[in-house]
């Protein structure tokens, strides 16, 4: 379910240039705060990446709403527990 998700979203990532030190910029719409930038587009897509992970799990940490993306939602309410 979470790796879906994340590929759901990075699927709506929208990447431009800028006139940066690091001139590639992404981020995802839906996700409000993710975003990322790279010396290569594909820096900047693994660095996303790991912004949107980061996001997910601070949003789920501190209960806030994950956005449903492509019908793909993550959520405590789908969390399976474990035993510890």
């Amino acid at each position: 379910m979470l790796t879906a998700y994340i590929q759901a979203a990075m699927r709506h990532a929208h990447y431009e240039m800028i006139d940066d030190a690091k001139p590639f910029y992404g981020s995802i719409p839906e996700c409000q705060g993710v975003w990322a930038t790279g010396d290569t587009l594909e820096a900047c897509r693994e660095e996303l990446q790991s912004v949107l992970e980061d996001w997910i799990v601070l949003g789920l940490r501190m209960g806030h709403p994950i956005p449903v993306i492509e019908g793909t939602t993550v959520g405590p309410e789908k969390l399976e527990p474990i035993d510890v």
